[in-house]
């Protein structure tokens, strides 16, 4: 017997999808109170995504809705944070440039969202053909990675903020912005790696279904 549409892991997803609209508009605030209410909302969605998950298997509450609108869900959450990440770092407040890398290329966007395309697209053509393909665990880890880089600059964003505002400085200040630089860019060239690296075993676990389409 299939789940109603109606259930609360699905209840969760869409308040994770309503949710991404408001993150996007405080995400471009310079306001502190805004960043920080942007990143407990960031935090809350990101945690969201591992609950209606949890729940739906528990309870037996798996639906077609879910299917739908999980992935929709974290697709609208990662462009809810990037795209304000690309137009911010490329404004003329230097406080909105991404740690070591300054203005975000618009390169990294294309990488992360072609490839939500083309897995999206893989999906659906592989349905049309009796195939149903589910998220691997490199692309459950990819999507970890990528909440870490955006929850991390969300954070970032309103500590150096409230530093420029409070007048912060000392070791402690210091020592903490420095690490917290190094954990921006090292997760964000993680999770460029990670994205690159789950598109590859995406095709090469169902290359069989290309090779099928090359010959049909």
């Amino acid at each position: 017997m299939a789940a109603s549409p109606v259930n609360l892991p699905n209840l969760i997803t869409l308040g994770r999808i309503l949710a991404c609209p408001v993150l996007f508009v405080l995400v471009l605030s310079p306001e502190t109170t805004h960043l920080l209410t942007a990143f407990i909302l960031f935090v809350f969605a990101s945690v969201s995504d591992l609950w209606d998950g949890f729940l739906a298997r528990k309870y037996d509450l798996v639906s077609d809705t879910g299917k739908i609108l999980d992935p929709l869900a974290d697709k609208l959450l990662l462009a809810s944070t990037l795209i304000p990440f690309y137009l911010v770092s490329q404004g003329p407040d230097l406080l909105g440039r991404i740690p070591m890398w300054g203005a975000l290329p618009l390169w990294v966007l294309i990488v992360f969202f072609g490839r939500e395309v083309a897995v999206t697209l893989l999906r659906a053509w592989a349905a049309r053909r009796g195939h149903v393909i589910s998220a691997g665990m490199s692309g459950k880890i990819k999507a970890f990675v990528q909440n870490l880089f955006s929850g991390s600059l969300i954070l970032w964003y309103f500590l150096v903020r409230t530093a420029e505002v409070q007048g912060w400085s000392g070791t402690l200040w210091e020592g903490w912005a420095a690490f917290h630089r190094s954990f921006v860019v090292t997760s964000l060239a993680v999770a460029l790696f990670l994205t690159v690296y789950s598109m590859g075993v995406y095709l090469w676990q169902y290359r069989h279904l290309l090779d099928d389409g090359v010959r049909s």
